[in-house]
């Protein structure tokens, strides 16, 4: 089983909306017994709060499943639990390391579709549709690399 952990900074936008789009692939795959994956924030702003309503009306528009789920912090027992943690943001990168330490299993999303950029945070930027965008694409790519 392949564990799987995206984060981002208040774990309401972003990595839960990184956790429905990958949950919904790998079930469209069949592969839902071979992976666990879950979401949590680098900081303890969200803490307990659902997703984001604009995560939950974009991931509504793509006909894809909300995950429940509530807002948590990233832990040192998460490195040891989680075969990959997946940020979505240089920064979110960044202070992962501070929680967890230095970890080779610690990626960027956009780097499993050969992209630098980081996902744009819609808390800031109000654009869910290109966040999605690229989750979408960078889910995409992690999936054909974990099962080719």
């Amino acid at each position: 089983m392949i564990k799987i952990l995206f984060v981002c900074h208040g774990n309401i936008c972003r990595s839960t909306m990184a956790q429905s789009v990958f949950q919904f692939m790998v079930n469209k795959a069949g592969l839902d017994r071979s992976f666990e994956i879950d979401s949590a924030a680098t900081s303890t702003e969200e803490i307990g709060n659902p997703p984001h309503y604009g995560t939950v009306g974009e991931l509504r528009r793509h006909n894809i499943p909300v995950i429940p789920h509530r807002a948590r912090q990233l832990t040192k027992a998460d490195e040891i639990h989680f075969d990959l943690l997946i940020g979505m943001d240089s920064a979110n990168i960044r202070n992962m390391r501070r929680i967890v330490g230095s970890s080779e299993k610690i990626y960027k999303l956009m780097t499993f579709a050969d992209m630098e950029k980081d996902v744009a945070d819609p808390w800031y930027t109000g654009d869910f549709a290109e966040t999605y965008a690229d989750v979408k694409l960078g889910c995409e790519k992690l999936l054909k690399k974990l099962t080719d």
